[in-house]
Order: structure tokens, then C-alpha cells, then sequence
């Protein structure tokens, strides 16, 4: 970056920052900037400004600790001393393990220079000594105890130094010494760590060396009892300890294991607190690396643990670093406000509050509004959410309520009260468009008003101007209204519910009730048949204008339909050209994965059959018909999603909602962490429109939306090969919350490099089509598109095998540019794939991938080319039938099957509905998986490996496989069937190893002959071939392997 550019951007950070002090993003602009431009002492005032205002993660302390390390005298007491203040202030952030460790090697590194003097400082007293190093060590060392699955390193280093000393000291000081190591291993015995064998271990060794030989069994079988406890509670959570690190320490997988620890009948304390600092280390490097959703993990993390410690007196300082780390977060300050409210009450926390130990209410509630995060200063700001103003301005006005009614405030205690609720109900309404639809602070102060300070008036008033602001909701005007009608004001009331009653509210009925019953209670029966006609004339004009909405949502519906259903119809209707029984057809829904297929299929439509042709009378062009699409369950254009339901939500409610739109299949709910969604099929896609008009109806008084499932829906391609389910949702879950991630099968194909992304809402799939194109490794740029149905030929890979060739005959020293060279003249390539062994070696045979089925068939023209002294052989990939691997695979004579079943195993005790593709991204990283398919009726896999060997790793792996919440058990697969169950599905049925009907491909014109194997048979010549209508099918191929 040219320096001028670089001061330029250097002086608008700052400038941005002295009004946003506390955002993350802008803090770590300015770390950029000033490492961009090689300036060391401007990099450490960008560290240094970011630790003074908000916590942060261990990139940021460490240089400023090796910066103040280098600048002060560590050889002095004060030095040393500058320091460890430094070390004291970095872990009161985050337990960082790197932060932790440099600390205990400083300390150590101290210990032996000050030990080492002739002379001792005069001022050094008992820093560093033996007694006070230990404690400062065992202090840093505790801090990283609740990691079970690395605590270890801490203590290790601790326990190696206490060793240390131990040999170094004199014989009147090597009692002390055994007998404080003694303890650490005792106690360390008693805590939950993945390592308490070595730590046992240790103990043995210890006891060998400096215990009586006489006690050695009997303290032995002291320490085995004292662990026996802390080994249980490592074992119970050993399998999510091994699923967090499987899911890369994500934060989601940190917020499982917090609940599944949260769901046990005994819930560890200790356990409990670690996770809760492990997670928050974790979500503090994302946040700080542009994570989205890592600054509301924090907050999250926080709220829990606060929650979790709240009984257990922490102190003021654990609740100061609660509310640096989530600055912006006004549940945490709330209970923060709480927690300083009940310290005023306490006579002792009275005392340590005069002492200055804790910070009052006000000066706490004054602090966590000059972070800015919680005020709006202009339209053009973005939008704050309401829900983390509300809980902080309840917290400091309910202590200023208490403190009024109890008599402990001053004279201005009840204006104070009545001030800060009128700031909060303004903040609240200036920091978003939909402000508070809940009222929870106009409900608050209304209440103080109609029943402490009684003062009605005030507030008739303060929901006056309440209903005037949110001047379209329904809830504003009846809380209007039921204060008139507590405050006697039925005249008022009556005049609010007349005007009213044919505004455009968003849920008028609501107000007509209020309306109705209020006439019932307190009008004549003039007035109450004048409200129900007007009720009924404004419900008349409801309906009309809801008609006239729906009527043209309807037809934008079905014109959008029908447009889409004309464009698509020559993919549909007519068959596909070129289709052989040497080649597989082609199938429009070759990637709809979007719901899985019953256990029963019975495959599709073979090549070589002609779709049925309709006659029709009037000497009209015949149409054609494709009965098998049209009886095929159109899942895709039948379904609606509907999100933003209230938890409460039924299946009889959506029933009630679609009841006149059409006749429905099915609904399924699906409870997330922060929504309820569900998905509604109908019969028929003419249903759909109708049903769209329900978009911004309530169920339970709870506005919902209702849009078609494929427009929150992505289909992403040409991502990372290394990129699996975890890097998919990291890299989109910024975009908006994920509903679901659905993966291709590899059963037939393990090339297939797709998936299929729903959000809960079709902005996030818009916001997220911005990664379209981008580069996430070099040369290759994502895909990324809406999954329209009607255009999934353009989308899906259901025309691969007319754009793959397959080329045999290769050289050994044939490369993948001496393929470019030769088939680029042809058109542009997207893939090339040479088949190596596992030493690296060539094949012989490669894939070339097109971009479109033209310049494919155009390639063909290179069968017999003559490449590195070798004619290659070029045909279509048929995807279903896989090359013979024999190289590697030895020769039993016993048939492909055979083979097959030797390097297969079978996989039980699978989660239901879980994804093919899912399973076999798992496996593959402990393992070479071929191919995997899944029985769901039996919850069991057959997994097919590259080789023997690699199903003996599976089967003979100790550390257990964790899928969702169950352990995978692995056995070898059978040839016969099994408890009454088949260990594969009959051919019939699509198994996995079946071959689909496919012609051989050409032999390469010089490539070395091959002797055919067992049981093979002479290949007829061209001469003696049968007639076309003669040629063999599948049923005859599965004979033949048969």
C-alpha cells in the first residue's frame, strides 16, 4: 500500500474509533494498517488501544508481552515485576494456553536468575523465591485445569520444575520438597484429564524413588482410589471431547458439548466452568478474525456461565471481565447490575464497596453506555437490537425501584427511576425500525404509575404517545385502550376503537375483540350492535382488500410458474439423444438430494426404452409424455417453508392456516436453537401460489413467513476438495442462520463435489450469492446459485457423463498439461483427473471433464491419438461403472463381489436420517472410502474401502467414531444374511456394487494386452454381434457376475 494511502486510511480509522472505541472490526483495521505499514511503535499503540478497551485474544497480548519484556530490566525486581502485570492483565481476558505457558516459563526463567545471585537485591524480599515462585506458578497452572484435554502441558511444566528444585535442594530441605510434590500429584490425581495414566504413572515413579519401600503398595492403592472419580468423569465425556476436536473446536460444537454437560443427572461444576473458558478462548480468535455469529457466541458463552456461577460467590473481578468481554451485551450487564444490587444489600459486600472493591449501580450502568453500542446517534447507523437495551435498562431501573420502596434512596430516587425508563423507552424506539413489540419497558413504567405512584394519567399519556409511535401495531393501540378502560376513560376508549377499527393495522382482528368485549363489559346494547356493525363493515373491507392481494400475488405466482414450466418443458418432455445401452441416461434429477428416496426404488428408466406418445385427435402434433416424471413426487415445486413460528406452533395450526390452498401431504417441524421452522408439502404444485399469500399471517399472535423452499435454498459447487459439512457452514453461516445442509451421495460417484445450503429465510441465501465466483484456493471459483428447480439442468451434474471422457492408454510420463494441449483444441476443459496409485505412479487412464456436451462429443475425435509413443483410446464416462482396479487388488479368484465385501465393512448404530454424503466425509478422515451406502430401515451403512488393510484400520480403530450423540460399531460384512436381516440390499433394490448396463469401452490401440481373468470369456467379435434389439440388459449382466 502506497504511504500516503496507508496514512490516509490510518487517520480515518482513528478518527472512526475516537467515536466506536469498542468495535472489534475497526480495532483490528488499525492492527492491519499499522503492520502494512512496518511500524513498529504505531502496531504496538493499535495493540495496546484494543486491550484498553475491550478483551482480547492472545495474538494481540503476546507481542505486547514480548515488547515489555524487551523494554524493562527483567534482571531488577521492578522489572520483573512490570511484567507479570502485563501476564496478570492478558489472562484476565481469556485463559490463552500460549499465554499461560509463557508465563510459567518467565517465571521459572526468573527463579533461577534471582536464585543464581551472590547478592540479592535489596529490594527483592521473597519475589521469586521458592515459596512465593511456587505459588505463582500452581495460580497460572490452576487457571488452565478445567481444559481436560490439555491441562497436562501446564502441569507438566510445573511438576518438571517442582522436580527440579527437589534435586537441587539440600538434605534438610528435600523433606519439604517430597511432601509438597507428593500433594500436587495427589491433588492432580483427583482432577479430570486426558493423561491421568502418565500422571499415575508419575506418582508410581515418584513413590519408587523417595517413599519408604514398605509403603509403596499400600499408597499405590490410596492413589488408584482417589483417582477412580476423576477418571469416571474423563471417560463419561471422552467421546465429546473427540467430537469437539473432529469438529475443529467450531463453536457450535463448544455449545453441544455445554448442553449435553448441561442435560446430565450430575452436571460437573468443574467441567462446566472449563468448557465455558475453552469456548470463550475460541470465540474470541474468531471474533478478532472476522468470524460472524463469534461476537454473539461470546455473548452467549458469557450469559451461561454467568447463570452457572451466580451461587458460588465469584467475585467483582470475574463480573469486570465479564462485561469487557461482551461490551455490547445488555443481558451481561444486566446481571452484572443485579450483582452489584445485591452486594448493597449485603453488609459485608457494604463494607468492601466502601472499601472501593466494587463499582456502584449508577457508575456501572453509566459505563455501559459509553461503549455507544447501545445508543443510535444517526438513521443512517445501523440498527442496534432492542432486546439487548431492554434487560439493562430493566436491571438499573428495577434496583432504583427497590431502593425507592425500601427506603434506601435519596430524595431524587423516584425521579431518577422515572427518568431512566423514559431514556431507556427513547433509546429503545431511536435504535430500530421495529423498536420493542413487546412494550416491556412502557409495561414496566405503566404499571409503576397506575399502581405505586398512582398517577393514571401519566400513564394514559405514556401509551398515547406509545400507540402514536408504533401507529400499525395492534398491540400498541389495545394496551392503549386497556389503560383508558382501568382509567375509567370508556368514552375515550370507545372513540379510540371507532377510529381505529378500519386503520390498516397488521392484525386488526385483535383490536375488534378488545373492542367487542369492552362494549359487552361496559356499553349499552346501542353501543355494542354499533360496534359489531362496524366490525363487520371493516372486516368486509379487510377481506376485499386481503382478496385483491391475494389475487395478485396469485397470478405474479402462477406467471412466474408458468414461465418457469415453459422454459423447462424440453428438458422434461423430450428424451435424450445419443442414449445407448453402452451409456447411462440422462436424468433430470440426477442431484435431487433435497429429501431422501425410499428404501424401495426400483431405479429408473432403462436407456434403451422410449418414453410413451400420446395420440391426439385434430391432426395436432402428438405431445410427448414421460408418465414416470409426471407420477414422480415433486417435492421441490409442492413445498412451502414457513418460518418465524411461536414455539407453540401445531401441526393443526398450519392446518387451520392452508386449509383453502390445497390438499396437504405433509409437514414436518424442525426445532432450532433460536426458531421454530417447518416444511409443508402439498399434492400439487397449483397449491403453492395460494399458499404464498400467507406470508405475514400470525399464529399466535406472531407474524410468520411463508416463502417457496427453493428460494432459501443454494446450490453450491467447485468448492475446496478439503472443504467439508464444518468449512460449508462456517463459510455461509455468516449470511444467516442455516437450516439444513444436504450432501450428494458418493454410491455411485465419489467425484460428485456439491451440496445443497438452505437458510430459514430467502435474504440469506440472496445476501450469500455474493460468494459466487470468489476464488477460495487458486484457479478455482465457488459456484454458488439458487436451486430453482425449473432450472436444475443448468445447476446439477445430471448431464456429466455426456461431458466426461474417459482416456485410456496413457503413457506413465504423460502429464496433465500434455492433456490440455491435446484437448483444449476442442473447447474449454473445467477438469482434469489422472488416476495414480498409491505410490504416485500412473494408471494409465485419466478423466477430462468439459464444460458443455458439444465440445465433449467433439473431443472424441482424438480416439487413436498418438501421445508419448502411445495411441490413447477416448470414450464417454459411464459415472455408475468404475474401472477395474488391479493393481493393488489381489486376485482371488472369487469374482468383483467377492472383492468388494473383503475391503467392506458394515457400520451400525447410525443416527436416523443421517446423509450419505455426511458418513462418508466423516470416515474419510480416518480412513480411504470408495464408496458408502446407507439402510435406513436397519440405521446401518456398508462402507466399501480402497483396500483390505484400510477396512482393518476401521475395524480395528480403539478411539471411537462419533456421529451426532452415537459411537459407530464396526464389523466386517458378511456374505450371508444376518439376524434375519440381509447384510446388503437384494440387486434389485439398487445396492451399492451393483453395475449398471454399460457398453466396453475401446481398448487402447498400442496398450499391452491383458490376460482375462478367472471366469471371463472371449469378447465376440464385431461380425458376430447380435441385433440391436438383442443386446443384454442389466438383468443379464447381474447373471453374469452372479
Amino acid at each position: 500500500m502506497d504511504e500516503s494511502v496507508a496514512l490516509d486510511a490510518l487517520a480515518d480509522t482513528l478518527t472512526r474509533l475516537s467515536t466506536n472505541s469498542y468495535s472489534v472490526d475497526l480495532h483490528v483495521q488499525h492492527i492491519r494498517l499499522a503492520k502494512s505499514m512496518e511500524d513498529e511503535d504505531q502496531l504496538l499503540v493499535a495493540l495496546e488501544m484494543a486491550t484498553n478497551y475491550m478483551a482480547t485474544p492472545d495474538d494481540i497480548w503476546l507481542p505486547l508481552i514480548d515488547a515489555k519484556t524487551a523494554a524493562s530490566d527483567i534482571n531488577t525486581p521492578e522489572g520483573a515485576l512490570e511484567v507479570l502485570d502485563v501476564y496478570s492483565k492478558a489472562e484476565s481476558d481469556y485463559m490463552f494456553f500460549s499465554i499461560l505457558q509463557k508465563h510459567l516459563d518467565f517465571l521459572a526463567d526468573r527463579h533461577e536468575y534471582f536464585s543464581g545471585l551472590e547478592v540479592e537485591p535489596d529490594n527483592l524480599g521473597v519475589l521469586f523465591s521458592d515459596d512465593w515462585t511456587r505459588e505463582a506458578m500452581s495460580i497460572v497452572v490452576s487457571k488452565g485445569t478445567g481444559d481436560i484435554s490439555q491441562s497436562h502441558v501446564l502441569w507438566d511444566q510445573y511438576y518438571y520444575w517442582e522436580l527440579d528444585i527437589l534435586e537441587k535442594a539440600s538434605t534438610d530441605e528435600k523433606p519439604l520438597s517430597v511432601s509438597v510434590i507428593e500433594k500436587i500429584l495427589l491433588a492432580r490425581l483427583q482432577q479430570p484429564h486426558a493423561n491421568h495414566q502418565d500422571t499415575y504413572q508419575s506418582y508410581s515413579s515418584f513413590t519408587t524413588a523417595y517413599k519408604p519401600a514398605s509403603e509403596y503398595e499400600s499408597l499405590l492403592i490410596s492413589a488408584s482410589k482417589l483417582r477412580s472419580r476423576a477418571i469416571k468423569a474423563y471417560e463419561k465425556r471422552e467421546a465429546s471431547e473427540i467430537a469437539l476436536a473432529a469438529a475443529g473446536h467450531s463453536l457450535d460444537a463448544y455449545a453441544t458439548y455445554i448442553a449435553a454437560e448441561q442435560r446430565r443427572r450430575d452436571p460437573d461444576y468443574f467441567i462446566l466452568c472449563g468448557l465455558y473458558e475453552r469456548g470463550l478462548v475460541e470465540a474470541s480468535r474468531r471474533q478478532f478474525s472476522g468470524e460472524l455469529g463469534a461476537e454473539r457466541a461470546i455473548q452467549m458463552f458469557w450469559v451461561g456461565y454467568i447463570d452457572l456461577v451466580k451461587t458460588q460467590g465469584k467475585s467483582a473481578e470475574f463480573w469486570r471481565r465479564a462485561t469487557r468481554s461482551a461490551p455490547g451485551s445488555g443481558e451481561v450487564w444486566a446481571r452484572y447490575i443485579r450483582f452489584l444490587e445485591r452486594e448493597q444489600e449485603s453488609e459485608v459486600s457494604t463494607d468492601e464497596m466502601n472499601a472501593g472493591k466494587n463499582e456502584d449501580i449508577e457508575a456501572a450502568y453509566t459505563r455501559a453506555f459509553s461503549t455507544t453500542l447501545f445508543t443510535r446517534g444517526r438513521k443512517s447507523d445501523p440498527e442496534i437490537d432492542a432486546d439487548q437495551i431492554v434487560p439493562l435498562v430493566l436491571a438499573r431501573a428495577g434496583a432504583e425501584k427497590r431502593a425507592v420502596e425500601a427506603g434506601r434512596a435519596d430524595g431524587d430516587g423516584l425521579a431518577t427511576f422515572i427518568k431512566v425508563v423514559e431514556d431507556g423507552i427513547a433509546m429503545v424506539r431511536q435504535a430500530s425500525s421495529s423498536g420493542d413489540p413487546r412494550f416491556r419497558l412502557e409495561k414496566f413504567l405503566s404499571e409503576f404509575y397506575l399502581s405505586l405512584a398512582d398517577v393514571p394519567d401519566a400513564a394514559v399519556q405514556l401509551w398515547a404517545s406509545t400507540a402514536a409511535h408504533y401507529r400499525s401495531s395492534w398491540a400498541a393501540w389495545v394496551a392503549y385502550t386497556d389503560v383508558l378502560i382501568r382509567t375509567d376513560h370508556h368514552d375515550l376508549a370507545r372513540k379510540t376503537f371507532q377510529d381505529m377499527s378500519t386503520k390498516n393495522l397488521d392484525y386488526p382482528e385483535a383490536l375488534w375483540d378488545a373492542w367487542h368485549n369492552f362494549e359487552h363489559a361496559h356499553g349499552s346494547l346501542s353501543s355494542l350492535e354499533e360496534a359489531i356493525n362496524k366490525i363487520t363493515q371493516a372486516r368486509a373491507q379487510l377481506e376485499t382488500r386481503r382478496a385483491r392481494e391475494a389475487e395478485k400475488a396469485y397470478a405474479a405466482a402462477a406467471a412466474q410458474y408458468a414461465e418457469q414450466q415453459a422454459a423447462s418443458l424440453p428438458a422434461v418432455s423430450v428424451p435424450a439423444t445419443g442414449a445407448t445401452q453402452g451409456s447411462a441416461p440422462v436424468v433430470s434429477e440426477a442431484m435431487d438430494v433435497d429429501f431422501s428416496a425410499p428404501a424401495d426404488t426400483k431405479g429408473k428408466r432403462k436407456a434403451e426404452e422410449e418414453p410413451p406418445v400420446a395420440e391426439t385427435s385434430g391432426g395436432k402434433k402428438p405431445r410427448l409424455e414421460t408418465p414416470t416424471v409426471s407420477l414422480k413426487r415433486d417435492r421441490e415445486n409442492c413445498t412451502v417453508f414457513v418460518a418465524d413460528l411461536p414455539s407453540e406452533a401445531t401441526e393443526a395450526d398450519l392446518k387451520a392456516l392452508f386449509k383453502d390452498c390445497g390438499d396437504i401431504r405433509d409437514i414436518k417441524f424442525t426445532r432450532m436453537p433460536e426458531t421454530l421452522v417447518a416444511t409443508v408439502e402439498f399434492y400439487d404444485r397449483d397449491s403453492v401460489p395460494a399458499a404464498l399469500t400467507k406470508d405475514k399471517k400470525r399464529i399466535h399472535e406472531t407474524e410468520i413467513s411463508v416463502h417457496l423452499a427453493w428460494r432459501s435454498t443454494l446450490y453450491v459447487t467447485n468448492f475446496p476438495e478439503k472443504f467439508d459439512d464444518t468449512s460449508i457452514r462456517d463459510l455461509f453461516g455468516q449470511y444467516g442462520l442455516i437450516f439444513d445442509v444436504r450432501w450428494p451421495s458418493k454410491k455411485f460417484k465419489a467425484t460428485r463435489r456439491f451440496c445443497y445450503l438452505q437458510y430459514t429465510s430467502p435474504s440469506s441465501a440472496e445476501r450469500a450469492l455474493e460468494l459466487h465466483g470468489r476464488e477460495l484456493e487458486p484457479d478455482r471459483a465457488i459456484s454458488v446459485l439458487i436451486s430453482n428447480p425449473e432450472r436444475k439442468k443448468e445447476r446439477s451434474d445430471a448431464d456429466a457423463n455426456e461431458r466426461e471422457l474417459y482416456v485410456a492408454g496413457l503413457s506413465k510420463f504423460a502429464t496433465k498439461e500434455d492433456l490440455r494441449k491435446v484437448f483444449e483444441t476442442y473447447g474449454p476443459i473445467k477438469e482434469i483427473r489422472i488416476a495414480e496409485d498409491k505410490s504416485g505412479q500412473l494408471k494409465g487412464f485419466a478423466f477430462i471433464d468439459f464444460e458443455s456436451e458439444t465440445d465433449a462429443r467433439a473431443a472424441l475425435a482424438a480416439n487413436n491419438y498418438e501421445l508419448k509413443n502411445r495411441r490413447i483410446a477416448v470414450t464417454f464416462t459411464d459415472s455408475r461403472v468404475r474401472a477395474k482396479n488391479k493393481e493393488g487388488t489381489a486376485e482371488t479368484g472369487l469374482g468383483r463381489r467377492a472383492d468388494a465385501r473383503n475391503r467392506s465393512v458394515r457400520v451400525r448404530n447410525i443416527p436416523s436420517g443421517t446423509q450419505e454424503g455426511l458418513l462418508h466425509q466423516l470416515l474419510e478422515k480416518y480412513s480411504l472410502v470408495k464408496r458408502t451406502e446407507i439402510f435406513a430401515a436397519l440405521n446401518e451403512a456398508v462402507v466399501e474401502l480402497e483396500n483390505p488393510a484400510e477396512a482393518g484400520k476401521l475395524l480395528l480403530r480403539a478411539e471411537p467414531i462419533i456421529l451426532g450423540e452415537n459411537v459407530l460399531q464396526f464389523s466386517e460384512e458378511q456374505a450371508g444374511p444376518s439376524r434375519g436381516q440381509p447384510t446388503a440390499l437384494p440387486p434389485a433394490t439398487g445396492g451399492m456394487f451393483v453395475p449398471r448396463a454399460a457398453g466396453s469401452r475401446p481398448r487402447a490401440g498400442l496398450g499391452r494386452a491383458r490376460k482375462p481373468g478367472l471366469g471371463a470369456t472371449q469378447a465376440p467379435s464385431s461380425s458376430n454381434a447380435q441385433p440391436p434389439e438383442q443386446k443384454k440388459g442389466q438383468d443379464d449382466f447381474r447373471k453374469m457376475l452372479g
